[in-house]
This record gives C-alpha cells, structure tokens and sequence, in this order.
C-alpha cells in the first residue's frame, strides 16, 4: 500500500473519568454547625468522533494509536461542583466505519456527517451534602467518581464514490479517470501501477456531475486476499454504478471474455449486493485492435447476455468517450442510493453483583439510593440506548429493590435517583 494512503486503523479510546465528591462542611462567622457543604465531581470527558471532509485518508492513525478524554474535576467546598472534563472530538473522513474490535461489528458509518460518541464519560460522584438526613447530620464520606469507558476501535475507510472503476491491471482505468476528470492518476504499462484508488469528479451534463474511483486493478483470487484487489474492494462497496474495464485489444496476450469473467466471479465471491450492482462494461484500448479482429464483438456479446450495456472507447484518443458519459447519464436516475451501513453493534450485558446492600432514603419526596453494586450497574449503562435501560431496569426488579421501595411507601411517578440518573417510577 502506498504510504500516503491508509484505510484501516485499530486505535485506542478512553473516556474521561468523573470527578470524585468532596467532604466538606459550612464555615462562617457566626453560624454555627453549618452543615455539609461538600460539591459533586464533574462528568468525565466523551470521545465523539466527527467528519472531516478535508481528510482523505486515516493516516493521522498510523502513529498515533491513543486518544484519552479529559477527566471531570473534583467537587469542591460551598457546594461547588467541579469542572466536567472536555469531549475529546476524533475526526475522520466522511465514509469510515467504526467498528468494535473485538466482535467487528459495526457501530457507527460516519457517512451522513453526524457526530458519534464512541464512549461516554463517567459521572462525576456525590458530595456530603446528599447524605445529611435528620439521623446523620455530619456525614463525612463522599462518593468516587465512575470510570470512564475504554474500548478498542477499528477504523475502515470506505470511500464514498458514485462510480467505481473496476479491472485488471493496465485495463485502462486510469487513463479512462484522468480523461474523464482532472484527476492525474499515475500512469504507466505495467501491473498496479495503482497502488490506492483516485478520485475525480465527472460532469456528465450541465446539470449532473458524479465522483469516480479508479480502484486498484483486481486479479484472480482477489475476494480470497490475493494480490492489492482484496485490499480495495471495500471502496467499490458503497459506489452505486460499476465501469467494468476490459481490454480488448489483446496486446497483453489475454482473451478478453476470460478477463470479463474472471472479475465477474471475484466480485460475486466478494459480495451478492456488489454483484447485483448496476453495470456497464466497457471495452477498452479500441485503436489497438488488430484488423479483422473480433474481441470486442465477442465481449459485447457476453456482456450482453449477462444484461449489461456495453461501450467500447479508447481513452488516448477520447472514441467512444461521448458515448459512455451518455450511457452513465441515461442510467443516473435509476441508480440505488449510496450505500450507508447500519449499526450491528450491541454492547455486551456486564455481569453485575447485586446481592450487596442498598441504602434507601427518601428526602424531600425523592427517593435515593445507594450502594456499591448500583455504581457498577449505572456505570454499565447507556442511558441513550433503549435497550439498553430495559435491561437496567430488569436488573433493578431482580435484585428485589423495587418490592423494598413499595414496601416503603414508593408510588406511581415518584421520583427515583440513582446516581444522579433520575426516572419516575411505575408500577
């Protein structure tokens, strides 16, 4: 791969952690036995990750492989809260998935330009001054701040391009990009001498212009990992139209029906949705035909029976190139959106303790609780996520906490705080 270019990155996130409560107590002149005072922590840091439009590549990732929000500051006396923690902000190019290493799945296609928080930060823990009942007047503890989230992320660049150009090597790919665009593609008579995919933008009317990828010449084997196609094939995946290059001149010795095939079955091999891509195939290097020669004919043939246009051009001398824009312009409207893929990631269920004690106090009619496991189990969650706080409250009516509240008196809509996280309860 070419150093410039980088399209997979594994990297390290951490969010920030909270800031831990303070113990602190009222002083002033004249007032006696003032009371807690003691702050809450900060919130730790998110890691969001946002689109760079200016970024083609992950080459920032190749050395840098760690990022780490900021933590949440402690609370402090006079109740004041401490700082939260800066969001830490990751940008990559428009198209990268966000993928968790360690199951693949996808998390999130920064595609449609939508920041993504990867991993939340901590809550910042309780000062003494949530602990003064009318019995415990001077608490002298304070609660720790959660931890924040660490996970492993695999960054997979797949570019956003409407018209990928697929083929052997010296098919004429680049030469078709550079005629076509102003990309200026390296250029040369011998095996991949693209090394990682162009683009270029094509205005194929007043009104309609597209981005084209020259991809990296695939050989047979390419959807086992054979040669640089396998590298690159994620980049055809999100095109909506496929240029199927193939030469037809047969200076190279080759036939161009078994070129054609050959491809078609790496592709079908890769991906059903990839081959079931609209396609036009074009046949390429025409001003080397030798006289008598039926090559082309016998591709557009075979093309043909699969059901797909066929164009025959020469990019040297710009024949036929009028002829392909019209093709691509008249098959435009019909084409499938560009592909986004969906989320496939689901957190794994944390196994959670909760057979230890929980204190519950109710103060000014909202009910509080605490206990050691409840800060593993809020720590847990992704109270953005719906699944997610299903299963926080499953596991809030196992462990028997919810028939203590009723026997205590709880009702419909009072209101339940856990760690700062509040919700009205329903029976």
């Amino acid at each position: 791969m070419a150093s410039g270019f980088v399209d997979r990155a594994k990297i390290t996130i951490q969010s920030g952690n909270g800031g831990n409560g303070a113990v602190a107590f009222h002083r002033e002149k004249y007032v006696a036995a003032g009371g807690p005072d003691g702050g809450d922590g900060g919130r730790g840091g998110n890691i969001i990750f946002t689109v760079k439009d200016t970024m083609t590549t992950l080459m920032d990732f190749r050395y840098k492989r760690k990022y780490r929000a900021e933590d949440g500051a402690n609370g402090s006396n006079k109740n004041c809260s401490g700082r939260d923690g800066k969001d830490l902000y990751i940008s990559v190019p428009r198209g990268t998935l966000i993928k968790d290493a360690a199951t693949d799945t996808v998390m999130c296609d920064m595609s449609s330009g939508r920041d993504f928080i990867a991993a939340r930060g901590g809550r910042g823990g309780w000062g003494n001054r949530h602990f003064a009942t009318p019995t415990r007047q001077v608490p002298n503890f304070a609660k720790p701040g959660l931890p924040g989230e660490t996970r492993e992320i695999v960054l997979e660049l797949k570019l956003l391009a409407d018209v990928g150009l697929i083929g052997f090597p010296n098919a004429g790919k680049s030469t078709l990009l550079s005629v076509v665009s102003k990309a200026h593609p390296k250029i040369a008579n011998y095996p991949f001498t693209t090394l990682y995919p162009n683009l270029g933008v094509v205005y194929l009317n007043e009104d309609t212009s597209c981005i084209m990828a020259d991809i990296p010449g695939l050989i047979e084997g390419a959807s086992g990992g054979a040669g640089l196609g396998y590298d690159f094939l994620r980049h055809v995946e999100r095109c909506r139209l496929l240029l199927h290059l193939v030469d037809v001149s047969g200076s190279e010795g080759r036939s161009p029906v078994d070129d054609f095939e050959a491809i078609c079955r790496e592709i079908e091999c890769y991906s059903a949705v990839l081959a079931g891509r609209p396609r036009i195939v074009v046949g390429t290097k025409c001003d080397l035909l030798e006289p008598g020669s039926s090559n082309a004919e016998a591709l557009q043939k075979a093309a043909e029976a699969k059901g797909y246009p066929f164009v025959r051009i020469s990019a040297v001398s710009h024949q036929g190139i009028s002829e392909l824009l019209s093709a691509i312009a008249k098959i435009w409207p019909s084409l499938p959106p560009v592909q986004e893929f969906e989320a496939d990631y689901q957190p794994p269920e944390p196994s959670v303790d909760t057979s230890g004690n929980v204190d519950i106090q109710n103060r000014d009619g909202i009910w509080y609780l605490d206990g050691s496991w409840l800060q593993t189990l809020t720590r847990s969650v992704n109270f953005s996520d719906m699944e997610s706080l299903r299963w926080f409250d499953r596991m809030l009516e196992s462990s028997g906490l919810y028939d203590r509240l009723r026997a205590m008196g709880i009702h419909d809509g009072d209101i339940v705080d856990i760690y700062s996280y509040t919700f009205a309860f329903e029976d």
